[in-house]
């Protein structure tokens, strides 16, 4: 897999810089056409200002959007496409996408049109301002309340636990310059959460509010099983305060024990006609049972991330490829 080139900045070379628009994809084929003439007008929009390449990841599409790409890359070689040999997931779509870029700078996009490709012209200007980081913040969003309500608990719970500042409402619709992508690179977490990492990477960031567009063709594959495992993502790799917590649920567990102990025992002396419960012993093993059973859960999964890094799988493999050359495409 191609790795990152070298820091080029905003171009110090003199040339216009080429940014990358990196859209991982997985059976969009009903939107193909239409994104792809929304990013050429982009192009021929800012063309006196920048170059710009395509790159699409596709996830193992079930429709034609593969053979759809291949008929773009024919046509316009700004295209370029790669194809794994599984599903690996959106974070690590986005990632192996990342990989494959050459740009000074790389826009991630999804496929489906809600986050428009021309506020690629706003995030230049913060960009050129100085800015190493630029992100959309959805000021609002076509979805059901409870959806919607369900994201803001998600985003609170992140931003509260994390070790470092999340930005609220901001999801993968971003610009970065093409330094932070060589940090980004250095990390080899199996189960990338990326709004994460980056971030966690410092430089100077930035968020512009816009209104996200509702899908205007195929099916959202996020629902609130993806969603709820992505959060469980950010929470796993981005805070530490789950096993914290599992230290002082367990501590409290003890004290109420002994608390427990002693109450009963002062109980049993001034009292001592009590008839013995068996009710309350079978209370408490149960609740240390289930204690410890979700204390490990949480330890276990931490360790299951630990062993995943060490065994070191690659972020995706490819099956197939167009525009690339085969060294492009080597680990």
């Amino acid at each position: 897999m191609a790795m990152a080139g070298n820091d080029a900045g905003r171009s110090p070379r003199g040339k216009r810089p080429l940014i990358s628009i990196t859209i991982p994809v997985l059976n969009e084929s009903d939107n193909m056409d239409r994104l792809y003439q929304r990013l050429v007008a982009v192009g021929d929009k800012l063309a006196d200002r920048c170059d710009i390449e395509i790159v699409f990841s596709d996830n193992c599409s079930e429709d034609d959007t593969w053979q759809k790409i291949e008929a773009l890359s024919k046509r316009d070689d700004r295209v370029r496409g790669i194809r794994f040999a599984k599903g690996v997931g959106f974070q690590r779509s986005i990632l192996a996408n990342f990989l494959h870029t050459r740009g000074d700078a790389i826009m991630q996009l999804d496929a489906d049109l809600q986050d428009p490709p021309e506020m690629l012209e706003a995030f230049m200007d913060r960009w050129e301002e100085g800015f190493d980081v630029v992100y959309g913040i959805r000021r609002s969003r076509p979805e059901p309340a409870l959806l919607r309500g369900f994201r803001n608990v998600g985003y609170t719970v992140i931003g509260m636990i994390s070790e470092h500042p999340i930005p609220r409402q901001a999801g993968d619709f971003r610009l970065i310059d093409r330094k932070v992508l060589n940090a980004l690179v250095k990390f080899r977490t199996p189960n990338p959460y990326l709004r994460g990492m980056i971030a966690g990477l410092g430089f100077r960031q930035m968020g512009i509010e816009y209104d996200r567009d509702a899908r205007v063709a195929g099916k959202s594959k996020f629902g609130v099983n993806r969603l709820l495992r992505l959060g469980l993502t950010a929470v796993f790799n981005h805070s530490s305060v789950p096993l914290r917590l599992a230290t002082v649920v367990g501590l409290a567990a003890m004290a109420a024990s002994v608390l427990g102990t002693i109450y009963y025992v002062v109980l049993r002396l001034v009292r001592p006609d009590l008839p013995p419960g068996l009710a309350s012993i079978h209370i408490l093993v149960l609740f240390g049972i289930g204690l410890q059973s979700v204390l490990l859960g949480i330890i276990g999964e931490y360790i299951l991330r630990i062993y995943v890094m060490l065994r070191g799988d690659p972020v995706a493999i490819i099956d197939q490829s167009v525009n690339f050359s085969d060294d492009e495409l080597k680990l």
